[in-house]
């Protein structure tokens, strides 16, 4: 007899899902990246033709020009066109994850307030290697791009003023020697400029020039604390302009809920102001 405590439980129902089939040409692009993994291929190599890469990957032509078109806009390889024409594989291209991460935007998967959060930890981790890798070449270089961003601030210049901004993100970053952090520099750098150049005139903006020379005043000597104080300062004032300019952005991948702001360029005439 089962004691009372151990009466037997009625079977569970499991079920699963039907296994998805891997579509011809996705097996195709996992096969030519793991020749990269491997590094069987290398930046700059040419694919065997169109027909000998199908006959040894045993696929139809039509799925292997799916997956190198599929390669091409992943920024693996570069299609050309022509006698010397083919597949080649491409060096990298950052640009791919800014188109990634702006879609993601697009798509409300990523707010303004998870890009400001990546923004400070990057930039913090920026700056203190900035510190203690840049050279004395590098510094004074970052102290010339500011003075170049209040001229043309001065002037009036908005254009020039923004590549200005562009370039001193640069600049900071690649005085790390981290290429990683460089490329996530540039991408977080250019999806905040699409932002802040479809801003509305009448907006208040920032004062952009008084950041940069406090941050340098700790930059120049070095001063690792006080310098990326300064930086998440400014991050933090520049976040406050685009959740007033775009308040449904803010938490919209939180929530679910609001109107995303534009990531890419807006359908209403922009006007570019100060950063």
């Amino acid at each position: 007899m089962i004691p009372p405590s151990r009466k037997p439980q009625p079977p569970r129902t499991v079920t699963f899902e039907p296994l998805r089939q891997t579509r011809t040409f996705e097996e195709v692009c996992a096969r030519i990246r793991e020749q990269l993994e491997s590094g069987s291929l290398r930046p700059g190599d040419k694919l065997p033709p169109e027909r000998e890469l199908s006959e040894q990957l045993g696929v139809s032509r039509t799925a292997l020009r799916e997956a190198l078109r599929s390669l091409e806009i992943a920024g693996i390889v570069r299609l050309r066109k022509g006698p010397r024409g083919g597949a080649f594989i491409q060096s990298g291209d950052p640009s791919s994850m800014n188109r990634v991460i702006q879609d993601l935007m697009r798509l409300g998967a990523i707010s303004l307030d998870d890009l400001t959060e990546v923004r400070q930890v990057i930039q913090t981790a920026v700056v203190r290697l900035a510190c203690e890798r840049a050279t004395d070449e590098e510094i004074a270089a970052i102290g010339v791009n500011i003075e170049n961003t209040a001229e043309a601030t001065r002037l009036g210049r908005l254009d020039e003023r923004m590549r200005h901004v562009n370039e001193f993100y640069r600049l900071l970053a690649l005085s790390t020697r981290n290429e990683i952090l460089t490329m996530f520099v540039d991408s977080a750098t250019e999806i905040l400029m699409r932002f802040l150049r479809a801003i509305p005139e009448g907006r208040p903006m920032g004062t952009l020039i008084e950041a940069r020379r406090r941050f340098y005043k700790y930059f120049k000597v070095r001063d690792a604390d006080r310098a990326a104080r300064e930086m998440e300062k400014h991050l933090t004032e520049v976040h406050g302009i685009l959740t007033r300019a775009y308040p449904g952005a803010a938490r919209q991948a939180k929530t679910g809920t609001g109107t995303m702001a534009p990531a890419g360029p807006p359908s209403r005439p922009m006007v570019r102001r100060r950063t």
